[in-house]
């Protein structure tokens, strides 16, 4: 079998090259339709198999010389509502919208890893499924497809995320832990307005609303182990019209964020708890919503091991390292909830002294080397899972 670097030698300059079309091309959450689009074209010029799934997403397959396992790969698509500043001759030609966290790299590195494993499929067995996921952003896309069957016959699968805080050149898949849980809840505090002279006559929603944020941040320091990250924070409070009305009503708006399973699971009911009897010492009412965005993403131990090995095999022994997990939220987690699977952050930090950017900034780019090795290690993970 030709070894997997000579292909990535190979398939490189076209992975860069259709990584910079959609970043020129960039198209909202769950409406990816152009996008889509070019994916299909390109694989119907490698004769792959694939069709359109959950509207904008796309599934293929490559089938080895015999029935076996099957592998799947998946690569999210989708842009952000970002005004790009950069002076790159790729630069978003789609006002308001930026390939700003590397999704425009992860598809482009998914359709070299086609061309590598089509070119390669009379030497495995087994099939590798490749999954174009949209709507990764606002965190559906992975759930829409799971309902619509896309992990049907699936054995493993394997993610990676273009990483601007890992440098160009290393890989970190270890196992365990690797993204957060991102939880988002609104609260409406109802009060009993009045006037600023007479708050005896009020039940004042700035001063429940006030106790509701300082009793949500004993929550974390007080009833979970110091041993589990987690994170519970207000991004909006809003409440009043003017310096001498008691307003009776309220709003709040923040996140929850842990790295555990079981943490996450009882984010919502303790937070219900806690702002319910908050509200009640001070004799006010509340309506509380809360949506769980994506849960932990925690890296089968097994396959892990294996996706290490082929790290070896692209980057040599040095190539893997030890990187600390991400308080991000990925909504990868639904897959790995479903089916056994590794998530791999390859390092795209610039190492040519040039600035690097994080992730959603408006200048946000990326080493295109790294494309490369995410081709490579798509490639060579499913051929070592298989």
């Amino acid at each position: 079998m030709e070894m997997i670097q000579d292909k990535i030698n190979k398939y490189k300059d076209y992975a860069i090259e259709m990584r910079r079309y959609f970043h020129q091309n960039p198209e909202a959450s769950l409406k990816e339709f152009a996008t889509a689009k070019k994916i299909q074209e390109e694989l119907n010029s490698f004769g792959i198999e694939n069709k359109i799934i959950a509207q904008t997403g796309v599934v293929a397959w490559i089938r080895g010389k015999s029935e076996g396992k099957t592998i799947a790969l998946r690569a999210d698509m989708d842009a952000l509502e970002i005004t790009e500043k950069s002076d790159k001759p790729y630069c978003s030609q789609n006002q308001g919208l930026m390939h700003a966290c590397g999704h425009d790299a992860h598809t482009a590195s998914l359709l070299g890893a086609a061309r590598i494993l089509n070119e390669l499929k009379d030497s495995f067995s087994g099939t590798v499924k490749l999954i174009f996921q949209p709507g990764e952003e606002v965190a559906q896309g992975a759930k829409n497809m799971i309902a619509e069957g896309v992990l049907d016959g699936v054995d493993r699968i394997f993610g990676i995320h273009i990483w601007n805080g890992l440098d160009c050149g290393k890989v970190s898949v270890q196992e365990g832990p690797r993204m957060a849980s991102a939880g988002q809840f609104e609260i409406n505090v109802k009060g009993k307005g009045g006037h600023g002279s007479l708050p005896h006559e009020t039940v004042d929603a700035v001063v429940v609303g006030a106790a509701i944020v300082m009793n949500l941040q004993s929550y974390v320091s007080r009833e979970i182990s110091p041993l589990d990250a987690a994170v519970l924070s207000i991004g909006q409070f809003h409440s009043g019209t003017r310096f001498n009305v008691i307003p009776g009503d309220a709003y709040l708006e923040g996140t929850t964020r842990s790295l555990s399973l079981e943490v996450n699971k009882n984010f919502e009911k303790d937070l219900r708890r806690i702002v319910e009897f908050t509200a009640k010492a001070y004799r006010a009412e509340v309506d509380i919503s809360y949506e769980q965005k994506v849960i932990p993403v925690v890296n089968d131990p097994e396959i892990s091991a294996i996706a290490e090995k082929s790290v070896a095999k692209i980057l040599g022994e040095k190539g893997h390292v030890e990187f600390p997990p991400t308080t991000g939220g990925e909504d990868f987690s639904y897959f790995l909830e479903t089916v056994p699977g590794a998530f791999a952050f390859v390092g795209s930090k610039k190492t040519d002294g040039q600035e690097t950017y994080p992730h959603h900034h408006e200048k946000f780019d990326i080493d295109e080397d790294g494309i490369g090795i995410s081709m490579g290690l798509y490639a060579q993970v499913a051929l070592d899972l298989l």
